[in-house]
């Protein structure tokens, strides 16, 4: 018997490459589980996001008086994302997990189900489309040509920015910064300036546990991290009776409760599976509203996996001298079949996580790593109660951390060099200013072109880059255009 359980882990250890890239099939377990705790949000975030708006028609999403069908939009979510993030695992081998996109999501909600006389199910078949399209430009070659036409420096500074990006979101969601009821500022720390309550303590107790065992080298910290935060956090509400987060009570817990639940296991509701149409939104809204739509969200799921996938590959240490991860087309052609899985399980489209870089950061390489987080979210549609245990606070610590591995990939770019320091100094500000993985990526294109034309080197432009930078010309102007043609 330990003769062939070592057979079998030598053929997995074979198949994901793990001995080769330096881990081990503990090492891309564990790092999977922390990428599952630290994006295990979306199932409660998607469904409260999806849920709180009704159609065109005032119908909620998947019914329900006054709200949509939470139960069931949060089974499918889990279920899309698990099915999604194993495919990545065993079609790329990478160590990225998928889930619905967070600001794909609220465009889908409040700016497209919401027009007149549209269902959910076209909007839905809107999100389809959309990952059919891009299907279809990775097929051809043409999204992994963008890419990879994209410089060097530049995608150091996409990876770069995407560290402060996913640093802003831990702390923002987990409180420890905030929007301040004066106004006066734009953000302040904690409460009027300080940190006078019990879930902003969880959250630097999570900060600084998790740095101390990664300076001392413990294998796990991340995820030790999390789970020790999320214990304190369960013994502090016990205690306190904090309660959740409202305007009532602004020094409660970010997302959850973290109290122990009822019951651990709950039968899953995947009664909106499939229910989209596909087509239906032409009638509803005419062919030209619904391709501004459709180009509204490629747009932004074409470059947000692509600054994803550079950033994990990075932290990861898998990336080729030209910045490239390996397999790229199977990351690409994965991540459209995302959206189009999205789309059809009526949860949003489903996109790569930044996320991920936490499990990256706790030592994940490989697929397996994609493979355990999409596991873990099959086993949520069933252990939903005790997914929504953990708080933001003893969750988000993970991306803090994280961040900061992949600051100091800084270095490789040449700021000296201004027509490719400025570039990427937007790119980096950019992504967590404008809460934008997109926003950055575009600001860096557009103004590196138009620099190498300033300088009169416009030869040295990639073809691909001119295409791009009108693309993102037109994305960013899409304001304007969508209200002259009245949607």
């Amino acid at each position: 018997m330990v003769h062939d359980q070592a057979q079998r882990l030598g053929a997995v250890d074979r198949f994901f490459k793990i001995s080769e890239r330096g881990s081990t099939v503990w090492t891309e377990v564990r790092g999977g589980l922390v990428t599952f705790f630290t994006m295990s949000y979306i199932v409660v975030l998607n469904p409260l996001i999806l849920g709180s708006v009704p159609d065109g028609t005032g119908q909620f999403l998947g019914g329900g008086d006054g709200r949509g069908d939470i139960e069931a939009i949060a089974a499918a979510t889990a279920l899309v994302a698990g099915v999604m993030s194993i495919l990545m695992g065993v079609v790329a081998n990478f160590p990225l997990a998928l889930a619905a996109g967070l600001g794909l999501n609220a465009v889908v909600a409040f700016s497209v189900a919401a027009l007149p006389g549209m269902t959910w199910a076209d909007a839905m078949g809107i999100v389809v489309l959309e990952g059919i399209v891009i299907l279809i430009l990775v097929v051809t070659g043409f999204r992994e040509a963008v890419f990879k036409a994209v410089p060097r420096e530049l995608k150091i500074a996409i990876s770069v920015g995407i560290g402060l990006f996913i640093t802003f979101i831990g702390v923002y969601d987990a409180g420890f910064v905030r929007i301040p009821a004066s106004l006066a500022t734009p953000t302040e720390l904690g409460l009027g300036g300080s940190l006078g309550a019990w879930p902003l303590f969880v959250f630097a107790f999570g900060v600084l546990l998790a740095a101390v065992l990664m300076v001392r080298r413990v294998r796990g910290a991340i995820l030790i991290a999390i789970v020790a935060s999320t214990v304190v956090a369960v013994v502090i509400e016990a205690v306190g009776k904090i309660g959740g987060r409202t305007a009532d009570n602004p020094g409660g817990w970010s997302l959850n409760v973290p109290a122990l639940p009822d019951s651990v296991v709950a039968l899953p509701d995947f009664s909106l599976i499939g229910q989209f149409s596909l087509f239906g939104s032409f009638e509803k809204i005419g062919p030209i509203a619904v391709i501004l739509l459709v180009f509204t969200l490629l747009i932004a799921d074409f470059f947000d996996t692509m600054g994803t996938m550079v950033a994990i590959g990075g932290e990861a240490g898998l990336l080729d001298e030209k910045g490239n991860p390996p397999r790229t087309k199977q990351i690409l052609i994965v991540d459209s079949l995302a959206a189009i899985g999205g789309g059809a399980g009526s949860v949003s489209s489903n996109t790569a996580y930044v996320e991920s870089a936490s499990g990256v950061g706790d030592g994940a390489r490989t697929g397996l790593a994609a493979i355990t987080t999409g596991v873990a979210f099959l086993l949520a549609t069933f252990l939903a109660p005790l997914v929504q245990m953990v708080p933001h606070e003893a969750a988000t610590p993970a991306l803090v951390i994280v961040g900061f591995l992949m600051v100091v990939q800084v270095t490789g770019i040449d700021w000296k060099n201004l027509e490719v320091a400025i570039p990427a100094f937007l790119t980096m500000v950019l992504m967590p200013f404008a809460y934008s993985i997109t926003v950055g990526i575009g600001a860096g294109v557009i103004s590196y072109v138009l620099l190498k034309v300033a300088v009169g080197k416009v030869r040295k432009v990639h073809p691909l880059l001119w295409v791009a930078a009108v693309l993102f010309l037109v994305y960013f102007l899409m304001g304007p255009i969508r209200a002259a043609v009245g949607i």
